[in-house]
């Protein structure tokens, strides 16, 4: 398919040297980075690739003011990770930090520049009371989120409404699975479990094998119909993908045994395509043998590609609206049947009409 890659793709793969950017250029980039949630990052591609000295001094004062604010981001949280240490010291089972915050405690490069919003633990299905209990008695509540709410996310999600802290406001979302249980790819939450690795500097605290993080990224991605910070979770699929190195190879079969080759397949794929992810000899013989028909993934191209851009007017083309809509409609499709989907649409519908819920 022909697309035109918007500049902070061409950047990111060095097609266009930052270097050689023009100040109304550079402006084009920030509103491009920032749309994507992907400005703190860019100052890290400006800083590998030669310093922020050498650019203009209007688009310099705005990388600044995001690594600034990435690195309080940081701080901040892993100041709450110790909180949660201390929570996970009561309990007889470790929580499970996933991605963002499963990145930044392994010093993963995917870290680097990322923007956090809350923390995602997982934790056995049948712990989940104790967990969510003990996270209450050390400041963190739920029961913000309506009767409807709190009944849907308790008996067909995959995780607990948000908890947040009373007085610091930090957000965190408890799963006891990576995808709704109303999803007919929902893996046996187990198998990720019991390939878990313990923390040495965070004692009680443990993160998914680097293969199953990948594989956690793609779903979170690819079963997800609200892409507007699609580029951003691609380019943690890149880092995680090029941190594997040898381990590459497992990807496929490990994949194939939760169920879920479909989105890690389209991982591989849209990162190679837009960002030029570098995959082993092995790892691509193995995609070759489940990639679909051709026909899939000209429909999927079509789709992915445009939705996955920066939401900037710069970065569009006419197809992309009707592009989100379609994935956004694929995504409530694959995680529930339409005897839940129907009912669950229309009260939503009913209550945004009404102003109980207001998005």
């Amino acid at each position: 398919m022909s697309f035109e890659w918007p500049l902070l793709v061409k950047v990111i793969n060095d097609q266009v040297s930052h270097a050689e950017l023009s100040l109304p250029e550079w402006g084009l980039l920030v509103r491009q980075a920032r749309a994507s949630m992907l400005l703190a990052k860019l100052v890290h591609w400006v800083e590998s690739r030669g310093g922020l000295d050498e650019i203009p001094e209007a688009a310099r004062r705005h990388l600044i003011s995001a690594k600034c604010f990435s690195e309080k981001q940081s701080n901040d949280l892993f100041w709450e990770i110790r909180q949660l240490q201390k929570v996970a010291r009561q309990l007889e089972f470790p929580f499970v930090l996933l991605k963002g915050a499963a990145y930044a405690v392994t010093e993963h490069p995917a870290a680097r520049g990322r923007v956090f919003s809350d923390i995602d633990l997982l934790v056995p299905r049948e712990k989940i009371g104790s967990a969510e209990k003990r996270l209450m008695i050390h400041g963190w509540m739920g029961g913000q989120n309506g009767v409807y709410n709190e009944r849907y996310y308790r008996r067909w999600m995959h995780e607990i409404p948000p908890i947040r802290h009373l007085s610091r406001g930090s957000v965190i979302d408890l799963h006891h699975n990576i995808l709704p249980i109303t999803c007919k790819d929902c893996p046996d939450a187990g198998l990720l479990l019991a390939d878990a690795r313990a923390l040495d500097k965070f004692d009680g605290l443990a993160v998914l094998s680097p293969v199953d993080q990948v594989i956690h990224s793609a779903v979170h991605l690819f079963y997800d119909g609200e892409l507007e910070h699609g580029l951003r979770d691609l380019v943690d699929l890149d880092a995680l993908i090029r941190g594997l190195g040898e381990q590459q190879v497992r990807l496929i079969s490990r994949s194939s045994e939760l169920g879920l080759a479909r989105p890690v397949l389209y991982a591989l794929r849209y990162s190679t395509t837009i960002l030029g992810t570098p995959l082993s000899d092995e790892l691509a013989r193995q995609l070759q043998q489940v990639t679909p028909a051709k026909a899939i993934l000209a429909v999927m191209d079509f789709l992915f590609i445009r939705a996955l851009m920066p939401v900037h007017p710069s970065c569009t083309d006419r197809w992309t609206g009707l592009a989100r809509n379609v994935l956004f409609l694929r995504a409530h499709w694959l995680k529930m049947p339409w005897y839940l989907l129907l009912p669950h649409l229309t009260i939503k519908a009913w209550m945004r009409l009404t102003g109980k819920e207001k998005h």
